[in-house]
């Protein structure tokens, strides 16, 4: 199988390599040279354009930052839609907003394309070791093509229903994802103020009703999760701007639907003060910093 694959940042770059270990033939491109250089000395071959990707390609797959970015690599002239063989699987497991997603979705339909969206969790730990849990919109029967490459990239793989439903998922779950985050910086700053060693506060309370992934897998302080960010000085992982962008889409959802997030609509003005201070491209387990005052 022939798989093409367009987005080689953080989380693509591990993505498209594990595909090539998986054994497909992967072409790869990026609008960084140097990004498609690193995964041709692992295996993949290179493509110079948009159309080069998709002309041979059974599956293609994208991971990018924006919908404005997924519209465009997908709907340009010289794009992946117009460049790509009829019935071509197409994932996409970039975070965008809803909208654009199922926009996408009804333009892949109309050209014989078939379309699932597909984000993901797990940050880069997760795209490296191939753990990632996916969330997935589309039609029953893309789903079922879809699933196999996908077990190749991560041990979750769930089908969240229609067109769309896939950016649903990821959006809810990562407006939870940075609430909690925010809960645990609070905590285990209020904590070290009053007097409790961090190490011990974690032992307790991950044990106890304030456990959570933020917590036990991601915890911000250092010295407690051996491969977290706050381990590598904040390095990413999932930086601070891509909490942000996340937030936005879940407060952009909720306004489409009537929805009240207050929690949501605070940690957004939060996150966006954390960034707005040159934060951007620091892990967003850093918002632990501006909680405890120490920026």
């Amino acid at each position: 199988m022939k798989i093409g694959f367009v987005g080689l940042g953080h989380m693509g770059s591990h993505m498209a390599q594990n595909l090539v270990k998986a054994g497909f033939q992967v072409t790869v491109f990026d609008v960084v040279p140097t990004a498609i250089d690193a995964l041709v000395a692992k295996g993949a071959k290179g493509a110079k354009t948009l159309a080069d990707v998709a002309k041979e390609a059974d599956v293609i797959i994208t991971m990018l930052q924006t919908g404005q970015q997924v519209s465009d690599v997908c709907l340009q002239e010289n794009g992946l839609f117009n460049n790509a063989k009829k019935d071509v699987l197409y994932i996409d497991s970039s975070s965008i907003d809803i909208v654009t997603c199922r926009d996408l979705h009804s333009k892949a339909e109309k050209m014989n394309i078939a379309m699932v969206d597909a984000p993901v969790s797990g940050g880069t730990v997760g795209a490296e070791a191939a753990t990632l849990t996916f969330m997935v919109g589309g039609s029953e029967e893309n789903f079922k093509r879809a699933q196999p490459i996908l077990e190749k990239l991560g041990k979750k793989i769930v089908h969240a229903g229609s067109a769309g439903n896939g950016q649903a998922a990821k959006i809810c779950n990562n407006l939870i994802l940075g609430i909690s985050m925010i809960a645990v910086s609070e905590g285990f700053s209020l904590g070290q103020k009053l007097g409790l060693d961090p190490k011990k506060f974690f032992e307790i309370s991950s044990n106890a009703s304030g456990q959570c992934w933020s917590m036990t897998s991601y915890c911000p302080v250092p010295g407690i999760i051996e491969k977290a960010p706050s381990n590598n000085d904040y390095k990413p992982g999932f930086m601070a701007k891509m909490m942000l962008k996340d937030l936005r889409l879940g407060q952009h959802a909720a306004e489409s639907v009537n929805a009240d997030i207050p929690l949501g609509a605070v940690t957004t003005e939060l996150y966006s003060l954390f960034v707005n201070q040159g934060n951007a491209e620091t892990d967003f387990s850093g918002i632990i910093n501006l909680i405890a005052g120490n920026i």
